[in-house]
């Protein structure tokens, strides 16, 4: 095992992410960052984005039901695009494979990020969760059903706005409070302190 310069044993793989710290002599204790506490966001996110779309999957597709009259509408449709209807006309045989490979890319530099407490404020890492979460709900679908099922749409006079999901609006809200974090939070975040170091 490789020592620090004064002698003490260096902390095992894992420690510079957070996840362990030296609590005594030898002594290591497993801590879980508070910042990892936001995947709770993540799983909320994936769990309300299947069971809204399992529920709209029971209606054929096509189907259409007015909320308010003339804005915003219930609707069952399928994307093979990604959000928002971004590629959903391509014919393309490799936009599959691509949008798979592509969303599996992102959600490890997102997990990586997450990890590393490269996340920094509240509001970035509240963002980072959401995005997880999102982009695991559209590549699920993506996988499996080859297309992801869209049930919210919105229309504005004559203009009509592409049908969305919880997982679509998960991912532009978490990239909206990443970019106000950015703009408008502290310049330098103070180090995250576990509550066993604060106690």
């Amino acid at each position: 095992m490789p020592f620090e310069a004064r002698g003490k044993p260096a902390l095992p793989v894992g420690a510079e992410y957070g996840f362990l710290q030296r609590i005594g002599e030898g002594a290591v204790a497993l801590i879980i960052p508070k910042r990892l506490r936001w995947l709770w966001l993540t799983l909320g996110i994936v769990l309300l984005d299947r069971g809204t779309k399992a529920w709209f999957e029971t209606h054929f597709e096509g189907w259409r039901r007015e909320l308010i009259h003339n804005f915003i509408y219930l609707v069952h449709s399928s994307n093979p695009g990604i959000a928002f209807g971004v590629l959903a006309d391509s014919s393309s045989p490799w936009t599959r494979v691509f949008l798979i490979g592509g969303s599996v890319v992102v959600i490890c530099a997102l997990a990586w990020l997450f990890g590393a407490g490269h996340s920094g404020g509240t509001l970035t890492a509240a963002g980072l969760a959401l995005l997880l979460g999102g982009a695991a709900g559209n590549v699920t679908d993506r996988i499996f059903h080859g297309a992801v099922t869209d049930f919210f749409e919105v229309r504005f006079g004559s203009y009509h706005y592409p049908a969305f999901n919880v997982a679509d609006s998960a991912i532009a809200i978490g990239a909206a409070l990443i970019i106000l974090d950015v703009l408008f939070g502290a310049k330098h975040h103070a180090p995250e302190v576990s509550e066993h170091e604060a106690g």
